[in-house]
Formats: C-alpha cells, sequence, structure tokens
C-alpha cells in the first residue's frame, strides 16, 4: 500500500486540516477544508495541486472552503453518502463498509453517526491514518448534536478495528480541556495523569497534541471505556451498560 505524506493546516481558533499527497499518483487531497486560503497558500507553498476535497461531515467550520476550492482547481468532492444533501459541492458518496482511494492509497470507511446524523470517518491503513473528523478527539469525543448516545458509543467502538500505533488525526485542538475533564471521572489513572503533565508542557511550547495514537486514547480517553469495569466504578454506575455509563460521562462534559 502506498503511504501517504500528510500535512497539518491549523486554522481559525482551534481547527486542524490535513493535506494528503499520494507519492506514485500525484494525488492530493484536503480533509475537512474549514476556509480555502490557509489551504491555497499551503498548496502553493509545497507545490502541490489540489485533486479531492474529502468530508467528514456538513459543519461549516470543516466544508467551508468547499465550493472555493472546487472552482479554483477542478477537485471533486467526497463526503458521506447519509449526508449528501448537506455536503458543499459533493461528487462522489460513500459509507459504512466502502473504500475510497486516494491514488494507490486506500481508505476503509466507517459511517460514524452522533456527532452529526451522517458524520463519517476514513482510515488509512497503509499510512496507519484515521481522519476521524468531531467523532473522536484526542481524550475526547465530539458532542452529541443530531444523534444518540447509543449511536455515539457504536461510532466509537467501530475505531476499534484500528491498531494500537493507528495516528488520530482528529479536527480540533481541544486536548487540554479534554485532559482536565477525564482528571475528573478517571482519578486513579496514572497513564491519564502522565499524558496531561505531557500535554501541558506541549501547550506551554505551542506545539500540537494532535494527532493522538489510538493505543493511548484506549488507555487514557474515558469516552472509549465506558465498558470498562474501572472506568464504571470510578463514576459509581459498576455493572452498568456501556451505553448508559457512556451517556453519563458525555453529560457531565456537556456540563464542565
Amino acid at each position: 500500500m502506498s503511504t501517504l505524506e500528510i500535512h497539518q493546516i491549523p486554522t481559525r481558533r482551534d481547527n486542524y486540516v490535513y493535506l494528503l499527497r499520494e507519492p506514485e499518483s500525484g494525488r492530493v487531497g484536503v480533509v475537512d477544508p474549514s476556509d480555502a486560503a490557509p489551504v491555497i497558500e499551503t498548496l502553493e507553498r509545497l507545490g502541490w495541486t489540489l485533486t479531492d476535497i474529502i468530508n467528514t461531515h456538513h459543519h461549516n467550520d470543516h466544508t467551508g472552503g468547499n465550493l472555493e476550492l472546487k472552482e479554483k482547481y477542478g477537485c471533486r468532492v467526497v463526503g458521506p453518502r447519509a449526508d449528501r444533501d448537506r455536503i458543499a459541492g459533493i461528487d462522489d458518496e460513500v459509507g459504512d463498509g466502502d473504500t475510497w482511494r486516494l491514488g494507490a492509497a486506500e481508505a476503509n470507511v466507517f459511517d460514524t453517526p452522533g456527532h452529526t446524523r451522517g458524520h463519517i470517518a476514513y482510515w488509512f491503513p497503509g499510512s496507519s491514518a484515521l481522519f476521524c473528523g468531531d467523532t473522536l478527539f484526542a481524550l475526547g469525543c465530539g458532542r452529541v448534536f443530531e444523534g444518540t448516545f447509543e449511536q455515539m458509543w457504536d461510532s466509537l467502538s467501530k475505531f476499534r478495528a484500528v491498531p494500537d500505533d493507528t495516528l488520530v488525526y482528529c479536527a480540533h485542538e481541544y486536548t487540554q480541556a479534554n485532559a482536565k475533564f477525564a482528571l475528573t471521572v478517571e482519578t486513579d489513572n496514572e497513564a491519564l495523569k502522565e499524558r496531561s503533565r505531557e500535554i501541558d508542557a506541549l501547550r506551554a511550547a505551542n506545539t500540537p497534541t494532535v494527532p493522538s495514537t489510538m493505543g493511548l486514547e484506549r488507555e487514557t480517553n474515558p469516552f472509549l471505556r465506558a465498558d470498562l469495569a474501572s472506568l464504571q466504578r470510578a463514576v459509581g454506575m459498576e455493572g452498568a451498560g456501556p451505553v448508559e455509563v457512556f451517556g453519563e460521562i458525555r453529560t457531565r462534559k456537556d456540563n464542565f
């Protein structure tokens, strides 16, 4: 499998947009372009030409640059089949179990509803890269706006199919705030405490905390751990179902 060259672009206050270049074909994709200007500037600096826009969901801070970029480069837009009516400029629609290719690099597509009704994620096994939009964050998960807690838990659970060394390219720099909340949930998680210290040091140096790895998320992210007895004890819900526990944690975060 071809390995992608991945370039991370910080935009707005806390967004991340990703440029992906597949070296065999020279195709270049952009994941969730919130705005066109920083993407164009980065493309010109790198000498790359955009061929594909890759959307995870319809929110403007993920699709706001679609139409300007499509007009400038004549690129194609791929996005969620379940939400095609809200994806600006969509050409190709994909959903759960589909594969999508950027040149020789192949992505497996997951339906991940919860944050929005039609959210999807793209996993490129050959590059050990997961582009999960606003479903999974470093030490967090997206707010459940259009779905249910059950849907969001099922969506997060799908990421268990990917190996621990998978890089988690989420769409926002929320990690420090997420760590502060996570420490109120699992007060005895030593791996979480150590990670929180590392995050504070990174942010003090204005260094991104993203990407994370799936192994680190499994070990420290409370939203992925709702079916574990240790987490259930920590929130006083030992023996409860994972959806119920997840819902309790998400509700606490919403009010944190």
